[in-house]
């Protein structure tokens, strides 16, 4: 099942894509005579109760907010934990429903499906909305056979917001020491680094650029970031979660599922906080490398320390 419904949402870390603001987030449904037929029931979080007449068969995806969030709807670049149960919008079939034992992180960017897009704009934290999404913004003119979704049909999505983490660190600016690589954010946080024309050090250094006041991170626990990394030679740019569109998340510590200096920067801060850390090879990626690192590469990466799952 997981690979059929790869189209919707992976089960586990999975993107939806907005299409992203220049000031305050607006949402890219209203609701309509569809969507306010849904009728839903069910504490938020929970997997809910729902009925609607059909078929519903809108031209445009539909949103209605069924449960009233708080604070501002979520915009591009945010990551929510969140749980959605999806239907057929012409037959009333179930097709899946996760994330309501333990809500899934969806993010704001690379989601194929138009209408979760969608979806996710007219939400907030604590919202739980209905939406009708039309097969232009589901599964299109191919519709999806191993889900039984024809091509004429529409989809109901129920999705529940529980939590929802900003996209960049909001901490106090920090002093830095000299000959440490140079750091400017831009206007939507995304760092630009300089690295300095000197050998690298020897072993790890890391600095906080802004300092957080939220929870410390500890071993063992699942973070959300933000990050930049770039190689200490040349300052090429290898990898990067803002240019990949979406907050990242995963476990540090001794089970750690990124290099060891990675994880060794971020234990014992605290969320909100942004820091740097130049990393050696052997606590990156040593004499092998990867495809986009070469052997033997001292990194330098900024990180935003966004938030514990």
């Amino acid at each position: 099942m997981r690979s059929s419904l790869a189209l919707i949402a992976t089960a586990g870390l999975v993107a939806v894509a907005l299409t992203g603001c220049a000031t305050a987030p607006a949402p890219e449904a209203a609701p309509g005579n569809s969507s306010e037929a849904i009728t839903v029931t069910g504490k938020l979080g929970s997997e809910p109760k729902v009925s609607f007449p059909t078929p519903l068969e809108p031209a445009e995806t539909q949103c209605t907010e069924i449960i009233a969030g708080s604070g501002p709807l979520l915009e591009e670049g945010q990551l929510a934990l969140v749980g959605f149960a999806v239907y057929n919008g012409v037959t009333g079939d179930q097709i899946a429903a996760q994330g309501f034992d333990e809500a899934v992180p969806l993010a704001t960017n690379n989601q194929p499906m138009v209408g979760f897009t969608k979806a996710l704009t007219c939400a907030r934290e604590g919202s739980r909305v209905a939406v009708v999404v039309p097969p232009k913004d589901g599964f299109g003119p191919n519709g999806n056979a191993s889900l039984q979704v024809e091509p004429t049909d529409s989809l109901v999505v129920v999705m529940d917001v529980e939590r929802a983490f900003p996209a960049r660190a909001d901490g106090t600016t920090q002093l830095t020491r000299d000959g440490f690589p140079a750091v400017v954010l831009a206007p939507d946080g995304r760092p630009g680094i300089t690295v300095p024309q000197i050998d690298p050090p020897k072993s790890l250094q890391q600095e906080t650029l802004l300092a957080g006041s939220g929870q410390v991170v500890e071993d063992g626990d699942t973070v959300v970031v933000n990050y930049t990394g770039v190689l200490w030679d040349d300052g090429t740019v290898f990898d990067s979660s803002w240019e990949n569109g979406a907050p990242v998340t995963f476990t540090v510590g001794a089970d750690a599922q990124v290099i060891p200096g990675f994880s060794k920067a971020i234990v014992g801060q605290k969320v909100g906080s942004q820091v740097a850390v130049i990393i050696p090879p052997s606590e990156g990626y040593g004499d092998q490398g990867n495809a986009q690192v070469p052997a033997n590469s001292t990194l330098f990466f900024v990180v935003d320390i966004l938030g514990v799952i």
